[in-house]
């Protein structure tokens, strides 16, 4: 897990990705799915990495449609916060493995909440980035 801030004030935004092939949807406010989108699985280059990966969050985000995809989550995420009774938001972000699409996405959503210095605290969790690319 991810904290953005370091106080010990309960998340208002959680980010989880997680792999469709590993298990059941998170519960979650809003999940997202981004199988429709290239997966970089078919690149054999990319396969074997992650979202930590440069190359592949550069894969990611140049696939058309992602940054539209991110700009709608995190409006959603504003419209579920400014609901005083909502309390934590927690966003679900789903693909096949859960090791390329779901997880960029993630971190491309916590660097968005990061670089507009607000006073929300966001903490994010990769559920299936680490466990072993799936045959497919």
């Amino acid at each position: 897990m991810t904290d953005l801030n370091s106080s010990e004030a309960p998340a208002d935004v959680i980010y989880e990705s997680f792999g469709y092939l590993h298990g059941p949807v998170p519960e979650a406010n809003l999940v997202f799915d981004m199988r429709p989108f290239k997966d970089p699985h078919l690149d054999p280059t990319l396969r074997e990495l992650t979202a930590t990966h440069e190359l592949v969050m550069r894969a990611v985000f140049n696939t058309p449609g992602i940054r539209k995809l991110g700009l709608a989550i995190r409006a959603a995420v504003d419209a579920y916060r400014s609901n005083p009774l909502a309390g934590p938001v927690r966003v679900a972000v789903g693909c096949a493995g859960g090791r390329h699409r779901s997880a960029a996405m993630v971190r491309w959503l916590v660097m968005q909440h990061h670089e507009e210095m607000h006073e929300v605290k966001v903490v994010s969790e990769d559920r299936d980035i680490e466990r072993p690319v799936v045959e497919r």
